[in-house]
């Protein structure tokens, strides 16, 4: 069976509360933690690139930042002599980071973006001799 409840009927029944009610109601409500602080969905990235045992930057590398969400949008960047690449504006969210550099191993891996300014620091390791184009041995 449907009930049909008018307006007025509803506010008779809430203006009986009682002001009691009401302020134990909007207590609750201030206690709640405020809401995170939204982001403009954009970041900025500093990516360090190191390499070898010695954890020395990696310079002039090629830094490629794909974002599988926005089809056919591609960032390439090279990396300075201290091994970072700094990104301008990029949308935040997933980011596929791919990483080429002569001499060492190719690297690629999703990253999550979320700060407006975040940096991710990526390793790189020497490829095996098998793989690495040289005569075979």
């Amino acid at each position: 069976m449907l009930m049909r409840v008018s307006l007025r009927t509803v506010l008779a029944f809430l203006l009986a509360l009682g002001p009691a009610v009401w302020a134990t109601a909007f207590a609750a409500q201030s206690d709640k933690p405020a809401a995170p602080e939204k982001h403009n969905g954009k970041s900025r990235l500093r990516i360090e690139v190191t390499g070898g045992d010695a954890n020395k930057p990696v310079d002039n590398a090629s830094v490629y930042l794909r974002f599988p969400k926005e089809k056919k949008v591609e960032l390439d960047l090279k990396t300075n002599q201290e091994g970072v690449a700094r990104s301008p504006e990029i949308p935040q969210g997933k980011v596929l980071i791919q990483i080429v550099a002569p001499g060492w191993k190719t690297y690629g891996e999703y990253h999550d973006v979320s700060e407006s300014e975040q940096t991710i620091q990526i390793h790189l390791v020497r490829p095996t001799n098998k793989w690495y184009g040289g005569a075979p041995q």
